[in-house]
């Protein structure tokens, strides 16, 4: 999992993602949900868990354009070894205003946008195995969430 400093230790290498999306407008939330979960259909995941990674990248699409107006998804399908355990890779990175208070962002019912319930990212977190957050105020956000396929 990434843990960076500051976001001058952001380096995202786009060759490295299977799925690659501005997010610009509005249209852009939903082309990005369906995206996320063809490719998480197309590499055989529950149905319960297509639609929490369909919704995690929902919600983080739509706070890229609620909050920064643009920025971007990258999806990525990742295999472990030995056992080829898959799981699939989301990342959320914008240069918007970034997040005063990420402890508050992520405890769920905190918003500063009046058609919101702030269940965005403390929803994301629910929804996948693994997430990490970093945003500084006037830099942006990154947030990188991971969803493994679980065995049945």
């Amino acid at each position: 999992m990434m843990n960076y400093q500051n976001f001058k230790d952001i380096d995202i290498n786009v060759h490295d993602y299977d799925i690659v999306l501005k997010i610009k407008d509005e249209n852009d939330i939903s082309v990005a949900r369906q995206m996320a979960k063809s490719f998480a259909q197309k590499h055989n995941f529950s149905l319960a868990d297509v639609t929490k990674i369909a919704t995690a990248v929902s919600e983080l699409s739509r706070n890229i354009y609620r909050y920064a107006k643009e920025g971007y998804i990258y999806i990525k399908k990742k295999e472990t070894e030995p056992d080829k355990d898959i799981s699939i890779e989301i990342i959320a990175y914008d240069r918007g205003p970034g997040i005063e208070n990420v402890e508050r962002a992520v405890a769920g019912g905190y918003t500063t946008s009046e058609r919101s319930l702030g269940l965005g990212l403390a929803g994301v977190r629910r929804l996948m195995d693994s997430f990490y957050i970093m945003s500084e105020v006037g830099k942006g956000t990154i947030v990188v969430a991971e969803k493994r396929r679980r065995k049945f």
